[in-house]
Formats: C-alpha cells, structure tokens, sequence
C-alpha cells in the first residue's frame, strides 16, 4: 500500500470576504472530491479571505499510480480560472 498526503496552496484573488471564499472553495473541493474519488478539505488559512490551503489524501496499490493521480489533481486545480496555485507540496507515509 502506498499512502500520500497532497498540500496546495491557493491564493483566491477576487474574494473580498470568507463567504466568498467558501463560494470559490465549496465546488473546487467538490469537483476533486467527485472526479478523483479522495478526501479533500482545506487545512490551512481558513480565516484569511484570499488564502487557502487544500489538502488531498491519496493512497494506492502502486506509488506510479499515487504520483499520476497527484498530477492530474494538480494540473485541474491550475486549469480553474478563480484560483491561482502558489505551492503544491507531497509528503508519503512510509510502510515499515
């Protein structure tokens, strides 16, 4: 079993409050929940208006699969038109 934790940090320009922000994040958050099949939550900056961190659990039966799926999460976040990634970071839990 192979097991990562996903890290990206967004800045969310137009929000002008939380409430916008949530409007931003709910459907991104959704999006990767429905298309990817993962747990994901913001983790960090929940009470700045245009900062955001997300995080991704993933875990699969083979590391090549966790890192392609880890793109493809990444590279959908960056096609959204209403966030901008500033850091995208992966940390693996090691199987002893």
């Amino acid at each position: 079993m192979h097991a990562s934790a996903l890290r990206i940090e967004l800045r969310i320009p137009q929000a002008r409050s939380l409430k916008a922000k949530r409007g931003v994040l709910r459907p991104l958050l959704d999006d990767v929940r429905r298309t990817f099949g993962v747990s994901v939550a913001e983790v960090g900056f929940q009470d700045q208006w245009q900062r955001s961190t997300v995080g991704v659990a993933l875990v699969s039966g083979h590391h090549a699969e966790l890192l392609k799926q880890a793109g493809a999460i990444r590279r959908r976040i960056e096609h959204r038109d209403d966030v901008e990634v500033l850091e995208v970071a992966m940390s693996y839990l090691e199987e002893s």
